[in-house]
């Protein structure tokens, strides 16, 4: 009897210990692209970064960043990756609420998220010489009212330029690479790994990238529900935690503007899990996006793009950077991990 009651206290505890071990674990739902940008979030996932904090992480692939902001504006998603394109202001106009949280993609110098090429053929040929000579290009894009274009905006304007001297054609990313292979357009602002491709084939020669055309543009952004920040601000704090020691990670494989440092061979193996590239060679060649190690907010380079569509007429309605900005949870994260230790780039 005495072993009996002894099994059954010990069994109760037990079962009582693991229940509570299992309410600890706090679920997040997070959106993703699929893109080599969405790297931090599988590397923390992929890391047990997530679990460390107590959080059980549920990762839904979008189409696109625009695809995740109904779900983040209704808190059916808690975290996504976006980014502050025009359509993202307009929403926020609209009154659905979201804040962003961190850095997810930057054109830090080295590493630009866009690259404007142009035909090899034009090169050749002496037709481009200097980006005044984009008079007249048809361009590819891959729509209006985002950072790619504020990028094509200020090439056209060292050349003396503006959007009206050239001809913009809207396409899907990974058609740049077969138009202008085919010479269906003279040039596109491309971003990885179609830039690198359409080099590597010979069709185009990269002739400048945003990270000298708008130093430190951020392209890309860790996005909070309304919801998940003001009703569970301690998960969205050590999702914060979680994700900044995988920035941290991933600039450890970042290496004279490739995956070629340290980390390099680990990231490549997530991202070649994670992401559509399944080819580990294409993950070597490509120029990688930048993101800051802290997480760090560009507002001043939010607020070229903001002014950029703004002036074009893409936002409607009243909204504001400022009004989208939470810094809080980047800043006590990094309170959390301490400074960052940088590496070699």
């Amino acid at each position: 009897m005495k072993t009996f009651l002894v099994c059954a206290i010990v069994g109760t505890l037990g079962a009582g210990m693991l229940s509570a071990l299992g309410a600890e674990s706090q679920p997040v739902r997070v959106g993703i692209a699929s893109v080599i940008s969405d790297v931090a979030i599988f590397i923390a996932d992929k890391k047990g970064y997530f679990r460390d904090e107590g959080l059980t992480v549920t990762i839904t692939p979008f189409t696109s960043g625009a695809n995740m902001v109904a779900p983040l504006g209704a808190g059916q998603l808690d975290a996504g990756g976006g980014s502050a394109a025009a359509g993202f202001y307009n929403a926020v106009a609209r009154g659905i609420k979201m804040r962003i949280v961190a850095d997810k993609a930057s054109s830090v110098p080295g590493y630009p998220v866009n690259r404007l090429v142009v035909l090899k053929s034009h090169i050749d040929s002496g037709r481009f010489k200097t980006l005044a000579d984009l008079k007249g290009m048809k361009i590819g894009m891959n729509a209006p009212g985002v950072s790619a274009q504020v990028g094509l905006d200020e090439a056209l304007r060292r050349g003396g330029l503006t959007r009206a001297d050239i001809d913009t054609t809207d396409m899907p990313m990974p058609d740049y690479v077969p138009a202008l292979l085919n010479k269906a357009v003279d040039g596109a602002m491309a971003t990885e790994p179609h830039g690198t491709l359409a080099v590597r084939n010979g069709s185009a020669v990269a002739v400048i990238g945003d990270d000298e055309l708008i130093p430190g543009h951020q392209i890309a952004n860790l996005l909070y529900s309304d919801d998940f920040a003001t009703r569970r601000p301690d998960d969205a704090r050590k999702f914060m935690k979680a994700y900044l020691r995988a920035l941290r990670f991933y600039n450890g494989a970042l290496k004279e503007g490739h995956l070629a440092g340290s980390n390099a061979d680990e990231v490549i193996g997530i991202l070649t899990q994670t992401t559509p590239i399944k080819d580990a060679g294409i993950l070597r060649i490509i120029i990688p996006n930048g993101s800051d190690p802290n997480g760090f907010i560009n507002v001043p380079s939010l607020k070229i793009d903001f002014d950029n569509y703004r002036a074009a007429g893409l936002i409607k309605g009243e909204v504001t950077v400022e009004q989208v900005i939470d810094r809080s949870f980047v800043d006590w994260a990094v309170k959390e991990l301490g400074p960052y230790k940088s590496a070699s780039k």
